[in-house]
Order: C-alpha cells, then sequence, then structure tokens
C-alpha cells in the first residue's frame, strides 16, 4: 500500500498584521505548527503531508522549507515567488536547490482584475515555473474558469499540463447551491487539458454550521466524473476547514465518499497521485543557493 499523503495544508504563526485575510475572532486566528498537525495525520494513517503557502512572501515560502527540513514527514513545499519581479529565473534557481520546494502558488482568487490570467506577463512566469521542473497550482474562484482555458494554451507545452493543480475544485459556492456555468467549464477544461485537481477544500464553501455530507458529496461526485481517480488529489486543506469542521470529519468525509472505488483508485487519490504530480523534474537552474 503506498504511504498516503495529505496534500494540502498549512502552517502559520498568527498576527493580525500578517494575515489579515483572517478574522480576529476566528478560530483561524491561532498559530497552527507541525506539533498540530502530525496528531492528526497519524490518526488518520496519513504518513506525510505537503504544506501550501498562505502568505505572498518570500520569508514565509523560506520559513515552510526550514519546517520541512526540521520534520520529516513534511513531504514538501508548494511556495510563492514574486512571479512578476525581474529576476524570476534567478529566485527560481536559488530556491529550487531545495528538494522539498515542489511548486508554487499565487493567490489569484483575490486579484481584482477579472483578467489577472489573461497577463502576459503572468502566463510567462507560470511557464517559466514548469520549465524549472515544479508544479503550479492554480487558486481561483468559479467565476475565473472562464479564462483558464486560454492561460492553459498559453502557459503548457504537452506533458507539462500534468503538473498543473486545481485548487479545491476551483471553489464552488457550494453554501448557495452554485452548479452552472461551474460545473460545465470545469468538466470542458478536464477533458481537453491533463490537469489535475484536489478533492479539498469543499466544506469550507458549505454553509459552515450546516452542512450535509451528501451536499458536499455531490459536488466531489462532479469532481469524480470530470477527471477520474487518476487525476484527484486529497487534501485536508487544514487549518482552514476548522470553519466547517474538524480534521476527522473532512477526513471521514472523504472515505465514505472513497469507498466505493477500487482499492486501487483509492490509493491513488490518497497518495499515489500526489507522488506522481509533485516529483521534481530534473531541469536545469540558476542562481545561488539558498541560505
Amino acid at each position: 500500500m503506498n504511504r498516503r499523503v495529505d496534500a494540502h495544508q498549512h502552517f502559520w504563526r498568527y498576527s493580525p498584521e500578517e494575515y489579515a485575510w483572517i478574522a480576529s475572532e476566528s478560530v483561524l486566528a491561532e498559530t497552527y505548527l507541525p506539533r498540530d498537525l502530525k496528531p492528526l495525520l497519524a490518526a488518520a494513517g496519513i504518513a506525510e503531508s505537503i504544506v501550501v503557502q498562505a502568505r505572498q512572501t518570500d520569508a514565509e515560502t523560506r520559513w515552510l522549507l526550514e519546517l520541512a527540513d526540521e520534520n520529516p514527514w513534511i513531504m514538501g513545499v508548494v511556495g510563492w515567488i514574486d512571479l512578476r519581479a525581474g529576476d524570476l529565473d534567478a529566485r527560481i534557481g536559488n530556491l529550487i536547490r531545495h528538494g522539498k520546494l515542489l511548486g508554487v502558488r499565487h493567490v489569484v482568487q483575490d486579484e481584482p482584475d477579472p483578467d489577472f490570467l489573461l497577463d502576459a506577463a503572468f502566463q510567462r512566469a507560470v511557464s517559466e515555473v514548469l520549465r524549472a521542473g515544479l508544479a503550479y497550482e492554480l487558486l481561483v474562484r468559479a467565476p475565473q474558469l472562464n479564462h483558464v482555458p486560454a492561460f492553459l494554451d498559453a502557459v503548457v507545452d504537452g506533458p507539462e499540463a500534468a503538473r498543473i493543480v486545481i485548487d479545491h475544485g476551483a471553489k464552488p459556492v457550494i453554501a448557495l447551491g452554485e452548479w452552472e456555468p461551474w460545473a460545465g467549464r470545469l468538466a470542458a477544461i478536464a477533458r481537453r487539458y491533463p490537469v489535475v485537481c484536489k478533492l479539498s477544500g469543499l466544506v469550507t464553501e458549505a454553509d459552515h454550521g450546516a452542512w450535509k455530507d451528501d451536499e458536499v458529496m455531490r459536488y466531489m461526485r462532479h469532481l469524480l466524473d470530470c477527471f477520474g481517480p487518476e487525476r484527484l488529489i486529497f487534501g485536508s486543506d487544514w487549518p482552514v476547514c476548522l470553519l466547517a469542521g474538524t480534521y476527522e470529519r473532512v477526513h471521514a468525509l472523504v472515505q465514505q465518499f472513497l469507498e466505493p472505488l477500487a482499492a486501487c483508485e483509492r490509493e491513488a487519490i490518497m497518495g499515489g497521485n500526489a507522488r506522481r504530480v509533485y516529483a521534481r523534474v530534473e531541469a536545469p537552474v540558476q542562481g545561488e543557493a539558498i541560505p
């Protein structure tokens, strides 16, 4: 059996200045570190995790890499790099020398420009990330899916598309019953491009205090129909998931959803796909070693 992976979680030392997106009264307005997650992983039978950026700073990426060094069960880091920096090649070359940098993410969902994904400079930067052998995580909300085909046409070349990861099923607003055009757009993208998708972050798109398993599973079923078990990756989105449920409840929901699948398909979603997608592709790098 493959070692199971939680491919989407976060760490932070909370301060209101650095995490302005977190309400001061929220359950998220606390510090969450590896020592808090490790027992939850162990109880769920999960061996490793991938930590994903929560702030768009170089300092956070370096800190997450330090945590990964200190905790061998952290499989790797999806960090942030300023994709609009003039010295992007050097920045990538500097960080990629750290073996646990697996990918890069930019918080596109919060960009005020609805056409942000069409920006040519941003597209070139994402292409550079992929050419460097890293994965790129696409964090968008459902309305932004309309520009994803043009974005993918611009940034991917053949097999590189298999290292594009759509976060959280593109975040349909489950609490309002949003379905179309989200469902149709996502299905069309999955048919045309070999991108993968995270089975993560859906409970926080539902009514935090009143969501039902079947309500969220409807959206999970669509993701499975679109991407198949070979292109879905489990992630808890801890601690953000705490807005809507405990780690145990989120994990149990996913296990219930996966139960009808064959054992090999469950193992793929729960770890095998993450190992494949986030495997570093050897590529020439430039820049100085990370200090």
